[in-house]
């Protein structure tokens, strides 16, 4: 079962347990594309793209996570 074919994601699938199913739904919704981002989406996005060029970002090692 190495070629990917719906019928053998179909097959994996089936073989996920419980625990399993919803680590592999968020990983397969990520494929699933949108219809149209949202206005907001848009600008959130334009404004993360320019504080990223300007090296407004914090790395995940200066946050506090707790």
């Amino acid at each position: 079962m190495s070629v990917a074919t719906r019928q053998n994601l179909h097959t994996l699938v089936d073989m996920v347990d419980d625990v399993g199913l919803e680590t592999l739904y968020n990983v397969m919704i990520r494929f699933i594309p949108e219809v149209e981002p949202l206005p907001d989406e848009i600008k959130s996005h334009a404004i993360a793209v320019e504080e990223y060029k300007k090296g407004d970002t914090v790395s995940h090692d200066k946050i506090n996570w707790n």
